[in-house]
């Protein structure tokens, strides 16, 4: 029998885990990464202690520094980078990915300045057509889906046979796939779900409780229809797993490094500081740059995103950023939302 081969990049939190699922699911799977003491460690411990402290990775699961011989004879390629390493990463990438792979990332961001989706840079610097491209999204913490906790993600493409491809790619009795074809709408609520996600962790550090948080919660989620609408998405996308499931589990749970990172702003804490504990990359924060320029550059008005755009880059507090959304002129709820 044939052996499957998968290529994971890179050796995150997130890429970890989705390489874990896939070994599960009877693929050998290379995972990339450039620190060597990193590869050697998955390869000899297998475990990944830094990202996934106390997990244990499946023999079937390899490591390597050489993204070539990661990528050559994968059937399926996934990208996990950062996003502000996402071009970098499938330009090395892509010498190597086989005529008929399946190409996909799970990435929840902007590029910084161009301010374009994953995938948009994925098929520039891969030069595939988009029904070969699939995007994985959804409420799914890293340190619950490798603890094989029931979790259920979305997998979008422009080709019903691509996404289910990657569909069959990862499901199993732990980990639930469904297919999507809106990649704009996918793409656009697991990118801002994390602006909303920074907010929440502020409005709980500076314990507002409950009720502030629901309407953070929803408000954030008509900005988040409100852009997806001008740029594409379909609007059933944002009640769907991608939308109010991904929002509500990165607003929430003490997994999300937005959150946490909002919550330490609230203590007073400088942003430098707050990435530099992380130790990890907060999408949250870039992406709140990206969206607001994709806001002013479609007439689309994100209160939130704006008023968090300050507390980061322009010295507003948080109680301030509070007080002016708070003190907005009256609007009709629905008004805007796309649909009604």
């Amino acid at each position: 029998m044939t052996k499957r081969k998968a290529a994971v990049l890179v050796a995150g939190s997130w890429g970890t885990a989705l390489a874990a699922v896939l070994a599960d699911n009877k693929f050998e799977v290379a995972l990339w990464a450039r620190n060597e003491a990193q590869v050697e460690e998955i390869n000899t411990q297998h475990t990944n202690s830094r990202f996934l402290k106390d997990a244990v990775l499946p023999p079937n699961l390899t490591a390597t520094t050489d993204i070539g011989q990661a990528v050559t004879g994968a059937e399926l390629v996934l990208f996990v980078a950062p996003s502000s390493a996402m071009r970098d990463v499938a330009r090395l990438a892509a010498p190597h990915i086989g005529a008929n792979a399946i190409c996909m990332h799970a990435t929840k961001g902007f590029e910084s300045v161009t301010y374009k989706r994953m995938s948009t840079v994925l098929l520039e610097e891969l030069q595939i057509a988009p029904e070969r491209l699939v995007v994985l999204s959804g409420p799914s913490h890293a340190e619950e889906v490798v603890r094989k906790l029931p979790t259920t993600v979305v997998v979008a493409s422009a080709s019903v046979e691509a996404a289910e491809r990657a569909q069959d790619a990862f499901i199993t009795p732990y980990f639930r796939v469904y297919t999507n074809k809106d990649v704009v709408g996918v793409e656009v609520a697991g990118a801002i779900k994390n602006i909303i996600a920074l907010g929440a962790g502020l409005s709980d550090g500076l314990g507002f409780g409950d009720n502030a948080k629901a309407a953070l919660l929803t408000r954030g989620l008509a900005e988040i229809s409100r852009l997806g609408n001008a740029m594409g998405a379909n609007p059933l996308t944002f009640a769907g797993l991608a939308g109010v499931g991904d929002l509500v589990v990165t607003c929430t749970s003490k997994h999300s490094r937005n959150w946490r990172a909002g919550s330490m702003l609230a203590e007073g804490i400088a942003l430098d500081e707050v990435l530099s504990r992380m130790g990890m990359v907060v999408e949250g924060v870039r992406t709140t740059s990206a969206a607001r320029e994709l806001a002013h550059l479609h007439g689309v008005e994100m209160p939130i995103t704006e008023q968090l755009f300050a507390v980061l880059f322009e010295n507003q507090t948080p109680r301030s950023a509070v007080e002016t959304l708070m003190g907005r002129g009256r609007t009709h709820e629905t008004e805007d939302l796309p649909g009604i």
